[in-house]
């Protein structure tokens, strides 16, 4: 069995969940998720982020705009749609139920 396996399997499961978390608190830009990730200890590269991102907005879940910058080209910063936020709620809820039955089995 490979533990870097598990490991990463586990990081997977829970990752949009936590980008999701990022992106409720207010409009963010992706290199922001990206620090906020890492200041967790929870590391996600652009090669991961872009795709969850364009995979949650083709989903309605998240909309951008595009922002002018004054070091470089615009930046699309991104937000919670109000069905974002509904499933963002619904995997809130998973999240405290999974949450609480880990700790229940591994506490015991």
């Amino acid at each position: 069995m490979n533990i870097e396996n598990t490991q990463s399997q586990l990081k997977k499961g829970v990752l949009e969940y936590c980008v999701l978390s990022i992106i409720m608190k207010g409009e963010v830009y992706p290199s922001e998720i990206i620090e906020k990730m890492k200041l967790a200890n929870l590391v996600i590269l652009e090669g991961t982020l872009y795709p969850l991102l364009t995979r949650l907005k083709n989903a309605d879940l998240l909309s951008y705009r595009w922002v002018e910058s004054n070091s470089g080209p615009p930046r699309k910063y991104f937000s919670l749609t109000d069905k974002g936020k509904a499933f963002y709620t619904e995997l809130q809820n998973t999240w405290i139920e999974i949450n609480n039955a880990v700790q229940i089995i591994t506490n015991n």
